[in-house]
């Protein structure tokens, strides 16, 4: 007995075929999937609608995040600490000195402010450095350096760099910003460094002339305190030399009387009347 098969007509093969189309493709492209990482942090917004004040209508999100692209769609900003080098500023100081500044910035997005930042400015954390945030830091550079004048700025560069980082962070904080880190590299013009220089060389010098002069007293001082040293201890000497002579000379003197006296006498005894003794003793 033959077996007897259905064969669809082609018509209801097609329409079938663009039905499990629609299934399979429409379900795909209503509905999409991101993974938010958790150094992250997601902003699934409405791309057609925004409140009454002119904001975005948005919610902050992570981990898998489902949402229609059509009218849906979810924007990432890194919440790490990032760093930017960049490129040299020129600024002028009160009285027209033109000071190379070379920053260094560390900073890192508030995360719950995310929402404000991306409604602001729509743009990736590379786009908003190199235009907010570097502007930031020139306007930073440029009020404070007019607040000096070239030596004075060098004079107090660590509090002029602190007046910079102070004025940025509150800046960058109100826009969503934490600044973690702020360095500056700080030129001044070849001509006022030769200056300095040259000042300092100065006053080296002038430092060496005065220990020289100072050493030069200090060593006179010694000379003549060895010298009044060496004349007392002569004088001392000399006074004692004398005075051994003036006694040796007296008693040499007693002794040269007595023995002319010796010498010269005949022998005889002077007498006097009354049986009296002599007046004059010989010598033992």
């Amino acid at each position: 007995m033959a077996t007897t098969y259905y064969q669809m007509p082609p018509k209801k093969v097609v329409t079938w075929m663009i039905v499990l189309a629609v299934i399979i493709v429409i379900p795909a492209t209503l509905v999409r999937c991101k993974r938010v990482d958790s150094s992250e942090v997601g902003i699934k917004f409405n791309k057609l609608s925004v409140t009454d004040q002119g904001k975005l209508k948005a919610t902050t999100c992570s981990g898998y995040t489902f949402y229609n692209p059509i009218t849906t769609d979810v924007f990432t900003y890194k919440t790490n600490v990032r760093q930017v080098n960049y490129e040299p500023f020129v600024v002028q100081t009160r009285d027209g000195a033109k000071f190379r500044m070379d920053p260094n910035l560390s900073y890192h997005l508030i995360r719950s402010k995310a929402i404000d930042v991306f409604g602001k400015y729509r743009v990736d954390l590379e786009t908003i450095e190199q235009g907010y945030m570097r502007t930031a830091i020139y306007d930073a550079y440029r009020i404070n350096a007019n607040r000096y004048a070239a030596d004075e700025l060098i004079a107090s560069r660590a509090l002029f760099e602190d007046n910079v980082k102070n004025m940025l962070d509150s800046t960058l904080k109100n826009e969503g910003f934490e600044v973690e880190q702020f360095t500056s590299q700080i030129e001044p013009p070849q001509s006022l460094t030769d200056m300095i220089d040259a000042k300092n060389a100065a006053v080296q010098a002038s430092l060496k002339a005065e220990n020289l002069v100072k050493e030069a007293d200090a060593n006179a001082k010694i000379a003549i305190a060895k010298a009044r040293g060496e004349a007392e201890a002569m004088r001392i000497k000399a006074d004692g030399e004398a005075y051994y002579n003036r006694t040796i000379a007296a008693s040499l003197s007693e002794k040269i009387i007595q023995e002319d006296w010796i010498e010269k006498w005949d022998g005889k005894l002077p007498t006097y009347q009354g049986g009296g003794t002599p007046l004059i003793q010989l010598p033992k």
